[in-house]
């Protein structure tokens, strides 16, 4: 992150340049006389917190058809536990 210092007179008459910068990625200082006193950095967008019913209207439904299919035979015999299935 590049930082760039100026004073506080330079803060005060280009406070909307500086704020541009800032949105850019940089990083600002601000200095009374040589001892830094304050920094300009973006703000990071609060995060939003999940509540019930924000997914709604956003996920494809599947149809029941989806979940009553039967399994094919080499699928079934795995869930059955049959000794010759491949993967044993």
């Amino acid at each position: 992150m590049a930082s760039a210092t100026v004073t506080i007179h330079h803060a005060k008459t280009n406070l909307s340049k500086l704020i541009a910068r800032v949105e850019g990625g940089e990083e600002v200082v601000i200095m009374r006389g040589k001892t830094p006193v304050a920094r300009l950095t973006a703000v990071t967008p609060a995060k939003r917190k999940p509540s019930f019913g924000m997914l709604k209207d956003k996920l494809q439904r599947l149809p029941d058809e989806f979940f009553f299919d039967p399994l094919p035979e080499d699928e079934l015999r795995l869930w059955e536990g049959d000794d010759e299935s491949p993967l044993r």
